[in-house]
């Protein structure tokens, strides 16, 4: 059962910057399609980006289109989300979580592990 924990959450003003990784232990990684996902206080789990197992295909939200950059190490079992022009709207818990094997998706739903998620405040 893979594990995945985040990190690099943290507090920063408007137009600022955060990079996020999210290790996996305890199972196979290279082969499997990473999404980060999010959730603001009272509302609902969102995508953010997804990676495909070899890194060749990514997916973005609208939201996050043209500032944030997801990116993965299979030699480091790590998954990355860079963000940039950070918006207060950007602030929530962020999630990595394990997709399908040699797919891509965007649903949480065919997500089967997640991580305990990482605090993203971003202030005005």
């Amino acid at each position: 059962q893979v594990q995945l924990v985040e990190s690099g959450g943290g507090l920063v003003q408007a137009g600022g910057s955060l990079r996020l990784s999210c290790a996996a232990s305890g199972g196979t990684f290279s082969s499997y399609a990473m999404g980060w996902f999010r959730q603001a206080p009272g509302k609902e789990r969102e995508f953010v980006a997804a990676i495909s197992w070899s890194g060749d295909s990514t997916r973005y939200a609208d939201s996050v289109k043209g500032r944030f950059t997801i990116s993965r190490d299979n030699a480091k079992n790590t998954v990355y989300l860079q963000m940039n022009s950070l918006k207060p709207e950007d602030t929530a818990v962020y999630y990595c979580a394990r997709g399908p094997r040699y797919g891509l998706a965007i649903n949480h739903a065919t997500f089967a592990s997640w991580g305990p998620g990482t605090q993203v405040t971003v202030s005005s």
